[in-house]
């Protein structure tokens, strides 16, 4: 619709032509008739055309239009069309004989209700030529008073909505009280003596150990000392000298930090102070072909010294796991002085009938640490329903018999029996019979462990420093393949290292059905570790040819052993066989674990993994749940939990069985 000169917007304008096709006579004198009182030809026409329309029926209501002309909000004048059908039934209809007032009055709120719902009038799809439903609802006001009914309905309605404002304002000051507390009690957790940790709306309280700072301070450094080399070469003095400083600022800013919060104050300024020297660097320096040299010759010198540093860790780590702290060296020590003179070597109180008797549980340990071979025991006893029937069959060195034996004569555990040898009294073990110890007293095994220039030595790599412990060259280490020569009379025995901590009852052990085999241990596969490849030398035939390299590993450290079945089987006979082939170390290296692989090949029945969790001594992330739930936890690796070295997580569940109050564990500064 076009609009006109001078015409601007005004305030809505609503015009209502009614025509309708009407007989009757006057209105004035006819009842029923519907005049057009907007247009006075109109008027005039129908009192020349009464007397032909008098005899006709009344129009029906519906069928009478009204058009609505308006202004929308841009000021364009549209039109709409609508039947008398499409308006509520709130619609009251007077004569206009009544009054101009009336009629202006109902003009008016015609035009407020359609200003209510201009929504429909300003659609383009509502022309003035089709016809729409008007679908809201359009009220004026009513003539009739409110009923009792009506007016009681509204009060309750009234009372309802009060009634309701009033329940949320309590929620929301209930909800507000909460936030409080919460607030407040998160509050109490703040740390206000670090700066920059105080307020909860900081980024950095989100990630207490963020490093963004750190990590770019540490890049200016290494930008910093490239550019300070080009700088040199280049004669820029002035520029070389401030890349020194800010590079030694930067340093002493970092310091020992791993965070941002634990930087020096100001290291945010020096970060900034260097990255504008850094600029000036690169406007005067950059070379893309010179920077990327410097860096690669940068990269490759970090890298020899990481390399450096790994082989002087993994030789430190050996080191001290294989020397024996103060406190343990102190201990067998005064144990042994005692032994001898307090005459405790004249004194036996062994039960020869539980020894030997078979019915009982029989545990075989051998050990040359005394503390440590306590824990077992005492761990083993403490758990145990019946400790009556357990019978423990310890073997150590000469040099710490007397300590071992003195320890468990003062200290013995509730009840059970404890059995110590000394492994030098087993005549029968000798280099002619045992294949080990025949190896042993070769040349080349002394020049492998004791050569500074051997290819296992500290310059070439760390791969064989862990078969440089002494460990490895003691007895008691092999003896485990020797176990129907040491107990004869016995059927089965559970074999358990001195680096284990029993945590239930393993009396069902000897209940288990090995189904005709003869060892009985938890596999450690894990997906691609833990498999005979990584144990044994495949690229030799006569492993290839006799073993899958996707065969699963288990470990020792708790294993039971069926004797009978073993002697069936003749397995000591096949371990010497293996081990002569293996004279030149070309098949493993040293260590019990890959002949016994090898030994006990198609002949290990796989316990559930609940008896016995590894890797204590050597794996900070492992389940704390499954660890509290094993039987017997292993701390096998170099991280014992008697020395230094030890995951401090994991140290409890072995000091808890350990007797602090004794006289001589405090004598030697043996504490928590």
């Amino acid at each position: 619709m076009e609009t006109y000169p001078g015409i601007s917007p005004r305030p809505l304008l609503l015009m209502f032509f009614f025509s309708v096709l009407c007989y009757g006579v006057n209105s004035s004198t006819t009842k029923g008739s519907w005049p057009l009182h907007d247009c006075d030809q109109c008027h005039r026409a129908k009192e020349q055309d009464i007397s032909t329309t008098r005899n006709r029926h009344r129009p029906d209501e519906k069928d009478i239009d009204i058009i609505a002309t308006y202004s929308d909000a841009s000021g364009y004048v549209r039109l709409a069309r609508l039947k008398m059908r499409d308006l509520s039934d709130s619609w009251i209809w007077e004569n206009p004989n009544n009054g101009n007032n009336e009629y202006q009055k109902s003009s008016q709120e015609l035009m407020e209700s359609f200003q209510m719902d201009s929504r429909f009038l300003d659609n383009p799809k509502h022309s003035s030529d089709e016809h729409y439903p008007h679908k809201s609802r359009i009220e004026t006001p009513r003539s009739s008073s409110m009923t009792p009914v009506k007016i009681k309905r509204r009060v309750m309605r009234q009372e309802r909505k009060q009634a309701r404002g009033a329940e949320l304002i309590l929620q929301d000051t209930e909800t507000d009280n909460h936030f409080v507390s919460a607030a407040m009690e998160h509050s109490e957790g703040f740390d206000t003596t670090i700066k920059g940790k105080y307020s909860i709306w900081r980024r950095e309280y989100e990630n207490p150990n963020s490093d963004s700072t750190l990590k770019l301070m540490r890049d200016q450094i290494i930008m910093a000392k490239a550019y300070t080399n080009i700088a040199k070469s280049m004669n820029k003095t002035i520029l070389y000298k401030a890349l020194v400083k800010h590079s030694r600022n930067s340093q002493q800013a970092i310091g020992e930090a791993s965070s941002d919060a634990e930087l020096h104050h100001g290291a945010l300024d020096q970060a900034k102070a260097m990255g504008h020297v850094l600029s000036i660097a690169k406007d005067q320096l950059y070379d893309c072909l010179l920077v990327a040299r410097k860096l690669r010759v940068m990269l490759q010198s970090t890298e020899d010294r990481v390399n450096i540093q790994k082989k002087r860790s993994a030789f430190l780590i050996q080191l001290a796991a294989k020397t024996v702290p103060r406190p343990l060296h102190c201990l067998p020590l005064q144990l042994a002085a005692d032994y001898y003179l307090q005459s405790y070597h004249k004194k036996e109180n062994l039960d020869k009938e539980k020894i030997e008797d078979p019915s009982l549980y029989h545990y075989a340990i051998f050990s040359d640490n005394v503390l440590a071979t306590s824990v077992v025991v005492n761990s083993t006893v403490q758990n145990a329903k019946e400790p009556k029937k357990h019978v423990f069959h310890i073997v150590t060195d000469k040099l710490n018999f007397a300590a071992m034996r003195m320890w468990f004569l003062i200290n013995p555990p509730s009840k059970a029996t404890i059995e110590v040898q000394n492994i030098d009294d087993f005549k029968w073990l000798n280099s002619s019979y045992c294949s080990v110890l025949r190896q042993l007293e070769s040349a080349r095994i002394k020049e492998y462990y004791f050569k500074a220039n051997h290819p296992s030595s500290l310059s070439v790599g760390s791969d064989n420093l862990k078969y440089r412990n002494p460990k490895y060259l003691s007895m008691l280490n092999h003896l485990r393949f020797y176990l129907p020569e040491v107990y004869p009379k016995l059927n089965r025995i559970l074999f358990l290292d001195d680096d284990i901590v029993v945590q239930k009852d393993l009396t069902p052990l000897w209940s288990i059905d090995l189904k005709g085999m003869v060892n009985g241990a938890v596999e450690t596969c894990k997906e691609s570790f833990h498999r005979f490849d990584k144990y044994l030398n495949f690229s030799n035939p006569l492993i290839s040819n006799n073993f899958s390299p996707e065969a699963c590993g288990w470990a020792f450290g708790m294993n039971i052993f069926d004797l009978k079945e073993w002697k069936k089987r003749n397995i000591t006979g096949i371990y010497h066989r293996w081990q002569d082939m293996n004279e030149d170390r070309t098949l493993w290296k040293l260590g019990t674990l890959p002949p016994g692989l090898i030994t006990f090949y198609n002949l290990t029945y796989p316990l559930d993994r609940g008896w016995h969790v590894l890797g204590l001594g050597y794996d900070p992330a492992l389940n704390l749940t499954e660890i509290e739930s094993a039987a017997v936890i292993h701390y096998n690796g170099n991280y014992k939990p008697w020395l230094n070295l030890a995951v401090s997580k994991y140290k409890s569940y072995w000091s808890r069985y350990v007797m602090f109050d004794n006289p001589y564990l405090r004598v030697c500064n043996l504490s928590e």
